[in-house]
């Protein structure tokens, strides 16, 4: 049904429901890498941090990347880490103080992949590990991943998923975007193995939907298990993993049958067409296709250049129509949307959208990324 000109957000104020999960509103706080997490345990600011959105009232937290157990997971020391006694409490502080606030969070797992340095801290010893051992640019840096050592990743984000389920989170989300480890194997310029790990896109889903599988045989079955993934690159923004909806659709088969509830579609520009000839988004290519729920994100709210973009130049980005938000909505080509660096800018910028407080948002400068606000 079309938003009423009597409340023309309305669409993003209805409940959504995945699995056991419900939350109020189609208004999700996106994944933001923050490193304030000294030796991997957030602490009472992180806490604070995320109950300030939950109270007012983003209706769902992706927290930001969480690496886990595997020597090779992180990149820096002050990443929040789903493994050791320190870190599992602090997690806990924080769904604690979310939920006090009336929020719901979701945890996002997190490998780096060959994006980890030689030398890099935590563990400055451990090389890092990817598919085929390559860059992104598709470099060698590393040994190629024996089975040994997927088997072990894939153990370790099952352990994650496991652990967030018993600290109180809503959910996991698997981070197979931008790069990483997961996204190295779906990446044809990254994975150029010859056994079942690779091959043809289908193929190159196989570890993620064997994380995916672990994932959900330790988890209840209506604890939601979200995956978010990307056409694009932090190196290539004109990268695209399937080049048609056939391709997206062999790629997205064997995650569903794996046991993902919800996918996290992450694009630049979170309206732009996915495919030439369509006017389908990838989030609504992603729904029609898969049959999931999806979230949709790049640029959500905002108005000027996009993060890395915004983040080089130092540029003030300021605040967009939320029309196209809403009618993306209604047209059923996304469930939910994620905001990223409007929600890091104003805590508040939920409360204001429902308020229609239009004129009160904060807009977003490169200085809100040194502190947890």
């Amino acid at each position: 049904m079309p938003t009423s000109t009597a409340d023309p957000v309305a669409a993003l104020f209805r409940p959504f429901t995945v699995g056991r999960l419900t939350v109020p509103n189609r208004i999700v706080m996106a994944p933001m890498t923050r490193t304030h997490s000294p030796d991997g345990v957030p602490g009472p600011d992180v806490a604070a941090y995320y109950a300030r959105r939950a109270e007012h009232g983003a209706g769902l937290i992706i927290t930001e990347g969480t690496v886990v157990d595997h020597p090779a997971s992180a990149s820096s020391p002050a990443v929040p880490r789903i493994f050791g006694a320190a870190p599992l409490a602090g997690w806990a502080r924080v769904v604690d103080a979310v939920r006090c606030a009336g929020g719901r969070i979701v945890l996002q797992l997190w490998h780096v992949g060959t994006d980890r340095k030689p030398g890099d801290l935590p563990n400055p010893g451990v090389p890092p590990v990817g598919p085929s051992g390559l860059s992104r640019s598709g470099e060698p840096v590393t040994a190629p991943m024996t089975q040994a050592q997927i088997d072990d990743v894939i153990a370790a984000f099952a352990q994650g998923a496991a652990d967030a389920e018993r600290l109180g989170f809503d959910g996991v989300e698997l981070h197979g975007a931008h790069g990483y480890l997961i996204d190295q194997f779906f990446w044809e310029r990254t994975n150029r193995r010859t056994d079942r790990y690779g091959g043809d896109l289908a193929g190159r889903t196989r570890f993620a939907a064997e994380i995916v599988a672990a994932c959900r045989r330790v988890v209840a079955k209506d604890f939601p298990i979200f995956l978010r993934f990307s056409q694009w690159k932090m190196d290539n923004y004109t990268a695209q993993l399937a080049k048609t909806p056939a391709e997206l659709e062999s790629f997205l088969a064997p995650l569903v049958t794996a046991g993902v509830d919800a996918f996290h579609c992450s694009t630049r520009r979170f309206w732009l067409p996915a495919f030439p000839d369509s006017p389908l988004t990838l989030a609504g290519w992603t729904r029609k296709l898969s049959g999931r729920p999806t979230i949709a994100v790049g640029s959500v709210g905002l108005d000027g250049p996009e993060f890395l973009d915004s983040i080089r130049t130092g540029a003030v980005v300021g605040s967009a129509s939320l029309d196209s938000v809403v009618q993306l909505l209604e047209r059923g080509e996304a469930d939910l949307v994620a905001a990223g660096r409007a929600l890091l800018a104003d805590p508040a910028w939920t409360a204001k959208i429902r308020d229609g407080r239009h004129g009160e948002f904060v807009p977003f400068h490169v200085q809100a990324l040194g502190s947890l606000q």
